[in-house]
């Protein structure tokens, strides 16, 4: 890996200076990749074979081997990079008119070894290769077999994207500090754009949920009996934790309802939710059992109506709460902090042991979480049209303004929204 990331051994500058210094750097063509002289390759290399995926049925014809893959190598943070997400996903989001896949593989000795999801897309007028699943995966990585070679396989498909990947920028969003591709990323040097943290419960640090439930202040678990009291004079309380089924999808339609009428409400809006393939997708993943995706939707109802619903998906010992959200009419009572409080529970008992509640760490997740994991987005320019375009995002301009317009009342957001809708893309 050393040798491939050669050109990037100088220390990264700081963000101010990045910006001059790409500004500064000699043009080149913007079709011929400037990361710097190609490495050497060595005969260990050549025993590895990489390519690249671009058409969806050669994708399909992954599917036993990804699988495989998964199997042997597959960390249970890297459930947004299954098989059967990534199939889901393509059926509602991948459009040959706007991009296609650029899956590169990495084969030793014929068996599938690495598996790095991507696509192309063209974005304010470059090529940039993202992450394979945006914008419903939570986390990027790749896909990669342990062992004393790891670090030569993620080099030998870093160089393969390089040199044939024919774009000006990668963007890959959503890396935990322990993805398989992290270390790669800080060698090259890319530059983070975005850091964020996704707080975790460590279920499996108690003999059980009782005992796990005593870390948290005794007024905090008072207040949550106190408002379940007063929730249940509205009508009798009920909790379910659903997997994939013609139930699960109807609530999950509810659940979206729920989460679009919340952001009316507080003057929000968000480029996914405004995007009918978020819902087409997510009833999908909810209903279909043939090829699952771990699909749980709890929901805590009140009277026989569901008063908060969220969706979240189980791998290995882990559930990771995607989607979350309440009917407003009971919004005093907290029935999303209630509805919570009765996932862990029957969580903890199905055997999980890390409730993951994804970034970023809004102040509802840090109050239940134990720790939490950094989250970045990286950019790395690749020719001249990259580095122009990957100026605002180096700068955090999309990052800021955001941050702005979120500290704002509920009533100077409402007339922002259609820029709250342009700096979503940046």
């Amino acid at each position: 890996m050393t040798s491939l990331l050669r050109q990037y051994e100088t220390p990264a500058p700081q963000p101010a200076a990045r910006m001059r210094a790409i500004a500064s750097r000699p043009r080149c063509a913007s079709s011929r990749p400037c990361a710097g002289a190609t490495p050497e390759v060595t005969d260990a290399d050549r025993s590895l074979v990489f390519e690249t995926i671009t058409d969806r049925s050669a994708f399909d014809a992954l599917e036993a081997e990804w699988n495989g893959l998964f199997a042997r190598a597959g960390a249970s943070h890297q459930l947004f990079q299954t098989f059967n997400w990534c199939w889901h996903w393509c059926n509602h989001y991948l459009r040959e008119d706007r991009g296609r896949l650029a899956i590169v593989t990495g084969r030793r000795a014929g068996r599938l070894a690495l598996v790095w999801p991507l696509v192309r897309q063209s974005w304010l007028g470059a090529r940039v290769l993202s992450w394979m699943g945006e914008p419903v995966s939570q986390y990027g990585d790749v896909l990669v077999e342990k062992g004393p070679d790891r670090a030569r396989l993620l080099a030998g498909a870093w160089r393969h994207i390089v040199e044939t990947g024919g774009a000006d920028l990668v963007r890959l969003r959503k890396v935990r500090g322990d993805a398989a591709v992290a270390p790669l990323l800080e060698a090259s040097h890319a530059h983070v754009t975005a850091e964020m943290q996704a707080p975790y419960l460590d279920l499996g640090s108690a003999p059980d949920f009782d005992t796990y439930q005593k870390r948290y202040p005794g007024r905090a678990r008072k207040n949550r009996r106190r408002h379940r009291r007063r929730l249940a004079e509205h009508g009798p309380l009920a909790f379910d934790f659903l997997a994939e089924g013609p139930e699960a999808r109807a609530l999950v339609r509810a659940a979206l309802a729920m989460k679009r009428a919340w952001l009316r409400d507080r003057g929000l809006t968000s480029r996914a939710f405004a995007d009918g393939r978020l819902e087409r997708f997510f009833l999908d993943v909810a209903g279909d059992r043939t090829r699952p995706t771990g699909c749980r939707v709890s929901v805590l109802s009140c009277a026989g109506q569901p008063a908060a619903i969220e969706v979240a998906f189980v791998c290995g010992t882990r559930c990771a709460a995607h989607i979350g959200a309440y009917d407003l009419a009971f919004e005093r009572h907290s029935p999303g902090s209630l509805q919570l409080e009765d996932t862990f529970a029957r969580c903890y008992d199905e055997g999980i042991e890390v409730y993951d509640l994804l970034a970023p760490a809004d102040a509802y997740k840090t109050m239940w979480a134990d720790a939490a994991v950094p989250v970045r987005d990286h950019v790395l320019a690749l020719t001249a049209r990259g580095r122009l375009t990957a100026l605002p995002l180096i700068a955090r301009l999309g990052t800021r303004a955001k941050a702005a317009i979120a500290r704002a009342p509920a009533w100077v957001r409402r007339p922002l929204l259609p820029l709250q809708t342009y700096m979503m893309s940046l």
